[in-house]
Order: structure tokens, then C-alpha cells, then sequence
């Protein structure tokens, strides 16, 4: 089991190497920009477009510190890509879910515990943006706690997790994230290089056994100029990377998409197996008792203690993996397996996105002397951020929205398994391109494209709360949702739209559509061919009916399909 989780969150790395690989320069030349950034609603776009992207967070927000102590980039105009940061990072563990679709009850289980945090992260940019933009109140109160504070220049980030890591993953590839920054800065030399490191600091042991052997330094072995990371002449030793792709002539773009399909192929057998060991392990008392443990609350006088508990149980592990995306995709399958409750999950997620702030504040510490203040006031901004929306969204149950939305959208998910992937489409692609390019349009395009669009939504989401609380208080026409068409209420005729489209090619793909073709329209309606409350899945296994014609032909066929 702990063979296949390390297998898992090697996989997870690969993953985002990947990524960068396929779209990393891409992400540079869109930080590039700065009279996009500073449009705050383009920058909450671009925030989650390059975590995608990149798949880390952390490599966003590092960029963004980057580009902050260069003085390319104001705090303020960081402060809405730091929010979009945020909300991207949540794309993995959404991903992860989709794992666990073969079980209804734990697909729903584990969806909903991933997608608590997309909730989260949604709601709290929806209030704390439009705050930000009219009053500025991350951008005073970050600058009063850098001015009151006294601190001195620190080291990168201790990625605690690569130690273990490392020695794995670095033998497939290994990646050279200062070009991705360099671009980002307005270094045009950087777009030619590749993101695949060649060159690589020699260690002491190398070092000296050159020495020991008579060898100097800088033989042919060894980069020609000691360049370092940045491709800039540099004091490190460098000798020639080991790893899969070191010497490949294959493009960046090629090498991601190879990477991309192994680690996804890696990832997805990992946690099958880890759910089927899981499933093995966790059995009777073993499983209720690891269930009692994890779920129960803190003794009477501080039970309502339990949840910050929780918090900074998730705050000290994102740490120690320096990765919010490893340690909230690693509960999603304990999530599915009911180890961990919603309820519990929901607290342990936000602390992980307080313990994921560690990694900008640190990466902030390594600034330049004069553009210190600014770096670590964007990296305080990430985690002030983090902690307002808990303070929205936490304290008081009848405020702990996420977890409401989260199980709607596991319902749904169990019962449409192709809306996951419609959801992820459309809230981490979809939705952000489009925002980006009204945005672009001008203020008075997307405030009139938006603010409708947004007035409509408030009032169902009202209307839903009204109905499922005190339903005798709403209009007679508005006790449900009848009065409207359908296809505007109901999931039922996409999804009976998608089954026509499964059925027919899977008609075409087994050349069978004449088969069944002669079949009466009752046969079919027995035999629940044309059902479009039923998805694919749930047709295939339907069992037979019986009926007295069941020895005719047609419905033999119908048995049979």
C-alpha cells in the first residue's frame, strides 16, 4: 500500500512536470502581459489558466513573488492572481475523483470531497474580489504587517517531499523552472531554450572524486562554461543531468504529451489499487475504528475545537509535502471509502490551503534586499486571503456552504457520471476563457454581459434554498420548477442525448445497428433502449423483463443488446 502511494505522488509530480512541459512557456508569455494584469478580473482568469497550465500553485505564486521583487509587476495588480491561483490548484484532486467512478456511493463520496475545495475557493473569490477591487483591504493590511514586522532575506522553500521523491522522479526528467520565470520577466533570449535540464550542479562526492582522480573541473564532461540555472554564467560545478530525456531531440511539447500519458496511466492504476487495498484493509472493526478516530470530535468542553484542530493537522502536512494538490488528492480516495467524513474533510482542506501559503512566503524571503518588502507583502496577500475566506465560510455552520454545494455536486455526478467531466470543462476552461475575453472586451462588455448573468444565478440559488427550508413561504409558481421548459430544469435530456450518441456508436463501432432495427418502439420502451433518464451504464445492466413474447426474435435481440 505505502509502495503504491509513493507511486502515487510520484506520479502526481511527473503529472505537473508534464504540464509544464506542454504549456509552461505559454503561461510565461500570459504573465508577461502586465496591461492584462492589471485588469483585476483578467488577472483572477490568468491566475487559474497558468495553474492549470503548470499544475502547481506553488510554481504559480513563486512566478508571481518573482515577477513582484523584479518590480515587473505591482502588489495590487498581483493580489486577483494570487485569488486565481487559488481556484486552479483544485483541478487535481477534481481529477483524482474521476478515478473512483466505477462505484456510484463512492463516486459520490469521493466528488464531493473534491470538489469542497473548488467550492471554497469559488465563493470566496466571488465576495473577496469585488472587495478587494472597491476598497483595497488585502493590499492595507498586508502592508501594515510588513511594515510592522522585521525580517531578514531567507533560503527557497524547503521541499521536504522531494527529498523522497526525488531520487525517482528525477531519473525520468528533470525540469529547469527559471526559464518559465525568465519569460515571464521579459527574458526573450529564454524562448528557444528548452524547459528539459541538461546541465546539473555535480555534488561534493563528484567533486572530489574528479579531484582524487587528477581530472579538472572543467573537462569535456562538464558544461563548457559552468552556465547555471538560468542559462547566465554562473560558480556552480555543473555536469551533465541523468535522467530519461537528457539527451532527446524530441520538442518540449512532445516529451510533455509522452509524460502526460505515462504518469496519467501510472496515476490511474496506483489508485485503483490503492482503493481495492483500501477496501481490503479497512474491514470491520479495523475500519470503524480508524473512522471512530479520524471523525470523532475533541472532548465536551472543546469540541468546538475539533475543526481548527483539523485545520492545522492539514496546515502541518501540506507543509511537510510543500504540495496542497498531494495532500488533498491523497484524502479524495479515503473520502470515497467513507474513512473521512465530508464534514471533517472540509476543515482539513482549508487548512491545506493555509500550509500551501508557507511555500510563497519562503520563496519571498530569497528576494533581492530592495524589492523584499514587496515580494513577502504578495505572498502575505495569498495567505491573508486564505484566512478570510475561512473566517467567511467556517465559523458558523449555517455559513459552511461548500459542504452544502459539494454534496449537490456528488449527487448530480452519481447520477449523470459525464457531468465530472463536463464540470471540469466548463468551470476550469470554459468559464475562464470566456471571462478572460470579455474582460478584454472592456469593463462596460463584461459588467453587461456579467451582471445579468449573476443576478440570475443569486435568485436560483435563493429560490433552491427557499424550496428545500420553508417551501409555504415561496409564490404557488415557484414551489418548483415546472412552470419552465424541461431541458432548462432537468439534466434528463442531455443525458438522454449522450445515451442516443453512446448507443449509436457503439451500434456503428459493432456494425450491429441492423439487428435491432426491426424492433417495435414498445420492445424498445420494455427493453429501456430509449430511456433518457437512464445513462449508459445503468442500461447495460438492466436485468431482463419477462413478458410472453419473449421467445420472438425482436425481443431476443433486444435481450440480447
Amino acid at each position: 500500500m505505502f509502495g503504491f502511494l509513493y507511486l502515487f505522488v510520484c506520479s502526481l509530480d511527473v503529472l505537473s512536470s508534464a504540464f509544464q512541459l506542454a504549456g509552461g512557456k505559454v503561461a510565461g508569455d500570459i504573465f508577461k502581459d502586465n496591461a492584462i494584469l492589471s485588469n483585476p478580473v483578467a488577472g483572477l482568469v490568468v491566475g487559474i489558466l497558468v495553474t492549470v497550465l503548470v499544475q502547481s500553485s506553488s510554481t504559480s505564486t513563486s512566478i508571481i513573488v518573482s515577477m513582484v521583487s523584479s518590480g515587473l509587476l505591482e502588489v495590487r495588480s498581483a493580489i486577483p492572481i494570487i485569488m486565481g491561483s487559488n481556484i486552479g490548484t483544485s483541478v487535481t484532486n477534481t481529477i483524482v475523483a474521476l478515478m473512483q467512478a466505477g462505484d456510484r456511493n463512492e463516486f459520490k463520496r469521493a466528488f464531493a470531497g473534491a470538489t469542497v475545495h473548488d467550492c471554497f475557493n469559488w465563493l470566496s473569490v466571488l465576495v473577496l474580489l469585488p472587495l478587494e477591487v472597491a476598497s483595497g483591504y488585502l493590499h492595507r493590511i498586508t502592508k501594515v504587517a510588513v511594515a510592522t514586522l522585521n525580517f531578514h532575506s531567507g533560503q527557497d522553500a524547503p521541499e521536504l517531499l522531494k527529498v523522497i521523491t526525488e531520487p525517482f522522479t528525477g531519473l525520468i526528467i528533470q525540469l529547469d523552472k527559471s526559464v518559465i520565470i525568465g519569460i515571464a520577466t521579459g527574458d526573450e533570449s529564454l524562448h528557444n531554450k528548452s524547459l528539459i535540464r541538461i546541465w546539473c550542479e555535480a555534488s561534493v562526492q563528484q567533486i572530489s572524486a574528479s579531484s582524487s582522480r587528477g581530472s579538472f573541473l572543467n573537462c569535456s564532461s562538464h558544461a563548457p562554461s559552468s552556465l547555471d540555472s538560468a542559462g547566465k554564467p554562473g560558480s556552480a560545478v555543473q555536469e551533465k543531468c541523468n535522467h530519461l530525456f537528457v539527451d532527446s531531440s524530441l520538442p518540449d511539447l512532445a516529451v510533455g504529451l509522452i509524460l502526460l500519458a505515462g504518469s496519467l496511466i501510472v496515476l490511474c492504476t496506483c489508485l485503483i489499487m490503492l482503493v481495492k487495498l483500501l477496501h481490503s484493509v479497512l474491514k470491520g472493526q479495523v475500519a470503524r475504528a480508524i473512522q471512530k478516530v479520524i471523525n470523532t470530535d475533541l472532548p465536551s468542553p472543546f469540541s468546538w475545537a475539533t475543526g481548527y484542530f483539523a485545520m492545522l493537522v492539514g496546515a502541518g502536512m501540506t507543509f511537510v509535502v510543500q504540495s496542497s494538490s498531494v495532500f488533498t488528492s491523497a484524502i479524495t480516495p479515503l473520502i470515497g471509502l467513507e474513512v473521512i467524513s465530508l464534514e471533517r474533510a472540509y476543515p482539513l482542506t482549508l487548512g491545506s490551503n493555509i500550509g500551501t501559503t508557507t511555500t510563497a512566503i519562503l520563496a519571498a524571503l530569497a528576494s533581492p534586499g530592495d524589492k523584499l518588502a514587496s515580494a513577502f507583502q504578495i505572498a502575505l496577500c495569498h495567505f491573508f486571503f486564505n484566512i478570510s475566506g475561512i473566517l467567511l465560510w467556517y465559523p458558523l455552520p449555517c455559513t459552511r456552504l461548500p459542504i452544502q454545494m459539494a454534496k449537490a455536486l456528488g449527487e448530480r455526478t452519481a447520477k449523470y457520471r459525464w457531468f465530472a467531466v463536463f464540470y471540469l470543462i466548463i468551470c476550469f476552461l470554459l468559464l475562464p476563457s470566456l471571462v478572460f475575453g470579455l474582460s478584454m472586451a472592456g469593463w462596460r462588455v463584461l459588467v453587461g454581459v456579467g451582471a445579468p448573468f449573476l443576478s440570475l444565478l443569486a435568485c436560483v440559488a435563493f429560490v433552491n434554498i427557499m424550496q428545500s427550508r420553508s417551501p409555504g413561504r415561496l409564490p404557488q409558481w415557484l414551489q418548483s420548477w415546472d412552470f419552465l421548459p424541461y431541458w432548462m430544469h432537468s439534466l434528463q435530456p442531455m443525458d438522454g442525448l449522450i445515451t442516443r450518441a453512446t448507443l449509436c456508436c457503439a451500434d456503428h463501432c459493432s456494425g450491429s445497428q441492423d439487428e435491432h432495427s426491426d424492433i417495435s418502439p414498445q420492445i424498445k420502451a420494455r427493453a429501456g433502449l430509449h430511456n433518457p433518464s437512464l445513462s449508459f451504464l445503468e442500461e447495460l445492466s438492466l436485468p431482463p423483463r419477462p413478458s410472453p413474447q419473449l421467445n420472438s426474435p425482436p425481443m431476443q435481440s433486444a435481450t440480447r443488446l
